[in-house]
């Protein structure tokens, strides 16, 4: 009987360890700067991101579980128009989350004349998401002021790109600006809102972008939903 104990002892501890991401999720916060942007919109939206990473709500809710969350961020507008903001950081820490935030407020946009290639800038997405550090989830926020105008469009990008297990949400800015049989509200509902429990966060123009972007951290954020609650649009009060 010793023996058989022995060797369950020894059997066990010649198992391999299973690795436990440290990472919950690797989050890409993706900022629209197309032509439809002018300087005192991208101002307001920078300065937005910079807000809602630094509010208590949200920094409450990016340690409110013992895994961290991995964080990068980039401005897109037209094909080939894509900046890195912000690469792939650990938030292991309230001084990382601002060095993070101190990052974006010290960032300058690069491009003002592209217009919208939303399925471009998700293809981008999809290249920064495969070398994100190990996390558990990945989640895409696609901020936008318009509908895509330029080259294939979100759904196509979805097929073409690893996306199986990505969840993507919206933040949508001016929608009352967009009338018409397909509103803005619908194109995001209906195109760029992928996977379970996908939802957008409506901003009621570029001044209401800082309220918008911490409501939806905090949604994403917050235990015990990773990603998303259950799906659709989130009212814009």
């Amino acid at each position: 009987m010793r023996r058989l104990a022995g060797l369950a002892v020894a059997l066990v501890c010649a198992l391999p360890a299973v690795a436990v991401a440290e990472c919950r999720l690797a989050l890409v916060l993706a900022l629209d700067v197309s032509s439809s942007v002018d300087p005192r919109e991208d101002t307001l939206q920078r300065g937005g991101v910079v807000a809602a990473l630094t509010s208590p709500e949200v920094q409450a809710a990016f340690f409110a579980a013992d895994q961290h969350v991995a964080l990068a961020i980039y401005e897109w507008s037209g094909r080939y128009q894509h900046q890195l903001i912000l690469d792939w950081t650990l938030i292991n820490s309230p001084g990382a989350l601002v060095r993070a935030a101190e990052t974006v407020a010290n960032s300058t946009r690069s491009h003002t004349e592209f217009p919208t290639a939303m399925g471009f800038a998700l293809g981008y997405g999809a290249r920064l998401l495969e070398r994100s550090p190990p996390c558990l989830h990945k989640t895409l926020d696609m901020a936008g002021d318009g509908q895509n105008n330029d080259g294939f469009g979100p759904q196509s990008a979805y097929k073409e790109f690893p996306y199986a297990d990505v969840t993507v949400n919206g933040l949508v800015v001016n929608a009352a600006d967009f009338e018409g049989e397909v509103g803005l509200l619908a194109f995001y509902q209906a195109e760029v809102l992928h996977g379970p429990g996908a939802f957008m966060v409506v901003a009621n123009g570029f001044e209401d972008y800082e309220r918008a972007m911490r409501r939806k951290l905090e949604r994403e954020l917050s235990p015990p939903s990773i990603g998303a609650l259950p799906g659709g649009q989130d009212d814009a009060g």
